[in-house]
């Protein structure tokens, strides 16, 4: 697979997945008793603009921000300089099923929109050993908000994340991983709108053009259309669920 075409796709939007800065602030404020100079991981941050909102709402926090491709940290780290945020951001091009971390070294992880590269109950159980004792999990996860869903609804998320699951079985989920589940909400439809879709079904019409003939990205364009169209006429089915966890 031409992994770098899809980067590509969709790169240049101010965010690769669903979330608002209004989100990410509301999950943080949910946070309880972090200690002074916490250090918070961001694991698949894409270009950050949670990373960078997590730092100006938390001025004494460092944070750590991963992604497997490069120039989505290089754009980070220069939108933290604009922001005179670098001195407490800092970034590590890994995959986050193999992070060049020590055990217990994080107060809090972060994830927005990625864990289900590597599989929640994977994620949860791999990234638990970074994390202090008694440390915080916030992350957003795909979850049905109907136990019947419509027939399209379901068909995009067996192509786009068999593991999907509804609220309670995820949550058992986090439990079943070892962790205390402290709050949870869902993420409103404008959170998949503002930041995300409008700028992505824009971006698309380029990207066809300009990668007429890769088959790879031309896979991942026609999905990204069709993912779009459900969610408009289905958002009231499935969506994220920002959880917060303690260990």
């Amino acid at each position: 697979m031409d992994e770098s075409a899809i980067f590509e796709i969709f790169d240049g939007l101010p965010r690769q997945g669903p979330g608002s800065n209004k989100c990410t602030e509301k999950a943080f404020n949910m946070l309880q008793s972090l200690p002074s100079g916490a250090r918070i991981l961001d694991i698949g941050c894409g270009v950050g603009m949670q990373t960078l909102h997590l730092a100006s709402i938390c001025e004494d926090c460092h944070i750590t921000a991963t992604d497997i491709y490069q120039p989505y940290l290089d754009k980070l780290m220069k939108k933290a300089a604009e922001k005179g945020l670098s001195g407490r951001i800092s970034t590590v091009c890994a995959s986050m099923d193999d992070l060049p971390f020590k055990d217990d070294e994080f107060d809090v992880i972060w994830c927005e929109g990625a864990i289900f590269v590597i599989g929640f109950e994977k994620g949860l159980n791999y990234w638990k050993r970074f994390l202090k004792e008694g440390g915080f999990i916030a992350l957003t996860e795909a979850a049905w908000f109907t136990d019947t869903p419509s027939e399209e609804a379901q068909q995009l998320w067996q192509e786009a994340y068999p593991d999907i699951k509804d609220i309670p079985e995820t949550e058992k989920g986090i439990e079943a991983a070892g962790y205390t589940v402290i709050d949870r909400f869902r993420l409103p439809a404008s959170a998949w709108w503002d930041d995300y879709y409008v700028h992505f079904e824009k971006r698309l019409d380029s990207m066809e053009a300009k990668f007429k003939g890769n088959a790879d990205a031309g896979l991942v364009i026609e999905f990204s259309r069709k993912e779009i169209e459900v969610f408009r006429k289905h958002s009231d089915e499935y969506g994220y669920v920002f959880f917060i966890m303690q260990k």
